[in-house]
């Protein structure tokens, strides 16, 4: 029997003044009618289709968008445009507008989560959840975030090149061998530029000071390895984000899926309107 794809379409939106691309799961039909619609955020070096195999698993709950941030993947990047973190949380507002939504969550991973805080202090009024999935919690006068801007940079000029499963696996040695060859193969689409602002960007951006203007219910899901959010962190968010629900995956590191995705899944609960079901196989 083969697993029953949730994957509908791929396409592009004029947004914000740029080409936003995105992929799209789901139902064909109306089966997930009544629930909000999931947009997934990667982070700073995960083009969509990387994450591709979450929004399958999200399709099968939720009309679910996975989307290339500006410089990832096959939205818009140019020597001149804009990198910063309030442009990023602008195409996110944009896109949902643009497309239609009247009501959605955002799951934003790492950089992702950072997106997705920055848009809900804008409070648009479409956007009724967030979930931060490991954000980095660095910033003005905190501690650095754990990765260092070389693994990225180093990583990317080898995919420029040309590499492989192979090649990826100095940087990603405990990836399973379909991870890394998917890395190799779209990690080129990654523009340099993007990633060293947003990089730039986790020391220099106050997500903290963001917090306390976001008014919509958040979770916070941290990974048990990795030394991103440690639990004082999570104390803190907590004091400045009442409203804060938490989960933790102890057997992951800071790639939660990656490493445990039903313990990704499971993290979830049923935050987002209704807990994750498990895939259905084909009954053909």
């Amino acid at each position: 029997m083969s697993t029953v794809s949730t994957f509908l379409y791929g396409g592009n939106v004029h947004a914000n003044g740029i080409r936003q691309h995105y992929l799209r799961y789901g139902s064909p039909t109306d089966a997930h009618a009544g629930r909000d619609t999931v947009i997934i955020v990667p982070g700073i070096t995960s083009p969509a289709v990387t994450w591709g195999f979450v929004g399958e698993r999200f399709g099968t709950t939720f009309d679910t968008y996975v989307l290339d941030v500006r410089g990832r993947g096959l939205s818009s990047a140019s020597d001149t445009l804009d990198y910063s973190l309030d442009a990023q949380a602008a195409d996110l507002i944009a896109f949902a507008q643009v497309i239609g939504l009247e009501r959605y969550s955002v799951v934003g991973h790492s950089m992702g989560a950072r997106i997705g805080v920055r848009a809900a202090r804008m409070q648009p009024a479409s956007l009724v959840r967030l979930v931060m999935v490991d954000p980095p919690v660095s910033g003005p006068g905190r501690r650095a975030y754990p990765s260092q801007l070389p693994w990225y940079v180093d990583s990317m000029r080898l995919a420029r090149e040309g590499t492989d499963a192979e090649g990826m696996r100095t940087f990603c040695p405990t990836w399973t061998h379909e991870q890394r060859q998917l890395r190799a193969e779209w990690l080129h689409t990654c523009d340099e530029r993007a990633v060293i602002a947003s990089f730039e960007g986790f020391h220099t951006d106050d997500i903290h000071a963001d917090l306390p203007h976001v008014a919509i219910p958040m979770m916070l899901t941290t990974a048990g390895r990795g030394d991103v959010v440690r639990q004082e962190d999570v104390e803190e968010i907590r004091t400045l984000a009442p409203q804060l629900a938490y989960s933790h995956v102890p057997d992951a590191g800071h790639m939660i899926p990656w490493d445990d995705v039903e313990g990704f899944y499971r993290a979830f609960g049923d935050f987002l309107g209704a807990p994750l079901t498990a895939r259905v196989d084909d009954p053909a």
